[in-house]
């Protein structure tokens, strides 16, 4: 039943969740450096020992680690990430002032990935363009090959410096958005062109295939209508396991481009060993990656009618 079958997949996505926190919070944990020290240890703030100590009472360093990590994971499970040592301020507060120019970010630039492997696919079929298609099919190695902090540079000396297309200082609200989005989703389009490529190439050797060129289908309809329907179901699994790289090249892309997100607030986090707002950033990755591989799973039934459920059987 369905109903069982999203139980089951709620559950390993629940799983997955604890394992995240866990392993996060015992990395963290045993990074070098104190946060709390790194703060209040300044000379310019005068604090003398005994006050330190009561900062550090106060944000629950010296607390044995195992009840850390419980009050850790239960405040967590009340939308509570704690505090940062560095800004005085609720985590929640930060993640709310950052995670919305990274989530613009993160999805503009997974749709244009999309769009990236659906145009080298659909350019890679035409006839027109057969003498090309071992230099398209090509691109996506080549995509897959640049490193993101690079190809930012790249994009900026390029279009930036040289042919002034797009402001560096000051530029408008889109404008800011151009080159960072291209710079994320690059990377990411490459292995969903590869995939796409490999799939069409298989699912046009298929009966059905030959029965609707044979029925006078044109070779734009049989690829759209019948070929690309078919050869996504490939796309939208790698697409769900892709999330993680796209994340870190979002943060990447922020640090390169100066802009407000989640990678900046991250970099600073890493400086001052601010481990609240590395943990919240940690458990933010992997519920995105959980929540997007359980929309995949929904959506694919509607790709491939076999994979729907029956009146009364499973998937």
């Amino acid at each position: 039943m369905m109903r069982n079958y999203l139980l089951h997949r709620l559950g390993s996505g629940l799983l997955v969740l604890w394992a995240a926190f866990t392993l996060s919070f015992l990395l963290l944990q045993v990074l070098p450096g104190d946060a709390v020290l790194i703060k209040f240890q300044n000379p310019d703030l005068g604090l003398s020992p005994q006050q330190i100590a009561e900062m550090r009472l106060a944000y629950g360093a010296d607390s044995p680690l195992w009840q850390q990590y419980f009050h850790t994971l239960l405040a967590m499970l009340h939308g509570d990430f704690g505090y940062s040592v560095q800004a005085g301020v609720p985590v929640s507060q930060q993640l709310a002032s950052n995670l919305p120019g990274t989530l613009r970010l993160a999805l503009c630039g997974f749709a244009l990935a999309l769009i990236l492997a659906l145009v080298l696919a659909a350019l890679s079929r035409q006839p027109v363009l057969r003498p090309l298609r071992a230099l398209l099919q090509s691109l996506p190695a080549l995509f897959i090959s640049v490193p993101t902090f690079w190809l930012g540079i790249a994009l900026i000396q390029a279009f930036s410096f040289q042919l002034r297309w797009i402001p560096v200082i000051n530029p408008s609200p889109w404008q800011g958005m151009i080159l960072p989005v291209i710079t994320v989703a690059v990377p990411i389009s490459a292995p969903l062109a590869q995939i796409l490529l490999r799939s069409i190439d298989q699912v046009t050797t298929q009966p059905f295939v030959a029965v609707a060129r044979a029925k006078g289908a044109s070779e734009s309809r049989v690829l759209w209508r019948h070929v690309l329907r078919n050869a996504m179901l490939p796309v939208l699994t790698i697409a769900g396991l892709l999330l993680g790289e796209l994340i870190a090249g979002a943060l990447i892309t922020e640090t390169v481009f100066g802009l407000g997100g989640l990678g900046q607030l991250t970099q600073q986090a890493v400086n001052n060993q601010d481990v609240a707002i590395l943990q919240a950033v940690v458990m933010i990755s992997a519920l995105a990656f959980v929540l997007i591989n359980l929309l995949v799973d929904l959506l694919m039934p509607l790709f491939d009618p076999r994979l729907q459920v029956a009146s009364g059987g499973a998937l």
